[in-house]
């Protein structure tokens, strides 16, 4: 496997969404955490990569049966983009009333790049120690947050490219075959904007690995291969769509005949009934995966004893017990950031989606092909601007 200590970035847009409920009770923000707060408090949490339909059962949980540390729990839902502008604002007000954030790769990055998070590594390590049981992929993402995170949720992710068959009767087997399948069918191909989406986002960094290119990690210099086909292919795709739900509606509608896909995007979709449950999904030849996780952050300002709140959650949330909560109905699939939590200790309804809606063969891809972490922050950058202004960016859908 292929590591980095690098971490990936992206957009920074002011939000205008109001501030959720702020505890008042205890306002020192410096100083020694203590293990748990002096009384019980409310923990504000914002939520920027859907994360929350993986963890809140286990933030509610922990609530149920920890009244004493987290009285009340708020929850706001926003985008990556909107993030490192609604906290830069909190931070510069002397107001920070977000005390909590999950996070993908995107906002876990873009925040560090500016100084938002606080440290919690190696201060806090011996609180966490459910860090230990990290799997081999989960481990190598909380490489790419250094100290300023906690992996929380973890899955392999992608590139995939996904079809309904009875439309797709022969899928292409490798790269060059899906340029001959966009060529032959105009508009029928699609992926969304990559600083948009995970699956987009995942095939636009999986190509290098698809196509043989020089340096995958480096998309300025190392990327000959990647940009001439991206622009080749742009020759026959009508529009980029702004996420990645309008791709899988386009597929169920026929608008769109094969688009980018990722295990969790396959499952869950088809679980929800957005796309026909007889949809498939395919590798190109030289598949390597692309890794992705969701980070739980603490942006600086948070008063001590809400920190003391939130590392005593974090580590309820790494035991296996709640990490087998993360198997949800497939979206992040599989979920668990720890090793050793199979699908039966999954509550009942996760087990029953899973087993009608799932993939018996991801278990061998997984351990088949290479796992590879995205793009440090830089790079990530970079490659997303030469994307919006050398490939789609003109083309994306408003």
């Amino acid at each position: 496997m292929r590591r980095t200590a690098a971490t990936i970035a992206v957009l920074t847009l002011l939000t205008a969404c109001s501030p959720p409920e702020n505890d008042a009770a205890n306002t020192k923000t410096d100083g020694p955490v203590p293990d748990k707060p002096a009384a019980a408090v409310t923990l504000n949490v914002l939520d920027v990569a859907g994360n929350l339909q993986l963890t809140q059962g286990m933030i509610d949980d922990f609530v149920a049966k920890n009244g004493d540390v987290i009285s009340k729990v708020t929850y706001t839902k926003s985008t990556a983009p909107e993030l490192v502008g609604k906290i830069k604002a909190q931070q510069a007000a002397n107001r920070v009333d977000l005390d909590l954030v999950l996070t993908g790769v995107d906002g876990l990055a873009a925040g560090i790049d500016q100084g938002l998070w606080l440290p919690l590594l190696p201060t806090h390590a011996a609180r966490l120690t459910g860090m230990n049981a990290y799997s081999e992929g989960a481990a190598a993402m909380q490489e790419l947050a250094g100290g300023n995170g906690v992996t929380v949720t973890y899955y392999p992710s992608g590139p995939l490219i996904e079809y309904l068959p009875a439309k797709v009767p022969a899928p292409p087997a490798n790269a060059q075959a899906l340029l001959d399948f966009a060529k032959a069918n105009p508009g029928a191909v699609q992926y969304a904007r990559p600083s948009n989406s995970g699956p987009g986002r995942t095939f636009l960094m999986g190509l290098p690995y698809l196509l043989g290119d020089s340096d995958p990690k480096d998309p300025v210099g190392g990327w000959e291969k990647t940009w001439a086909y991206l622009k080749e292919l742009d020759r026959y795709i009508t529009l980029y769509p702004s996420s990645t739900s309008e791709t899988m509606k386009n597929l169920a509608n026929g608008s769109a005949k094969i688009i980018a896909s990722t295990t969790g995007w396959d499952i869950n979709p088809r679980v929800l009934g957005t796309v026909p449950k007889e949809a498939k999904v395919g590798t190109l030849a030289g598949f390597h995966w692309v890794t992705d996780a969701h980070y739980a952050v603490i942006p600086k300002g948070v008063p001590v004893d809400k920190q003391a709140a939130v590392l005593s959650l974090l580590s309820w949330m790494l035991t296996p017990e709640q990490q087998a909560k993360a198997y949800d109905k497939g979206y992040f699939y599989p979920g668990p950031a720890v090793r050793d939590v199979p699908l039966s200790m999954a509550p009942a309804d996760s087990q029953q989606a899973i087993t009608e809606f799932g993939r018996p063969e991801y278990d061998q891809l997984i351990a088949d092909n290479p796992l590879e972490t995205p793009l440090d922050a830089k790079a990530l950058v970079a490659a997303f601007d030469r994307w919006d202004r050398e490939i789609g960016g003109s083309k994306v859908s408003k």
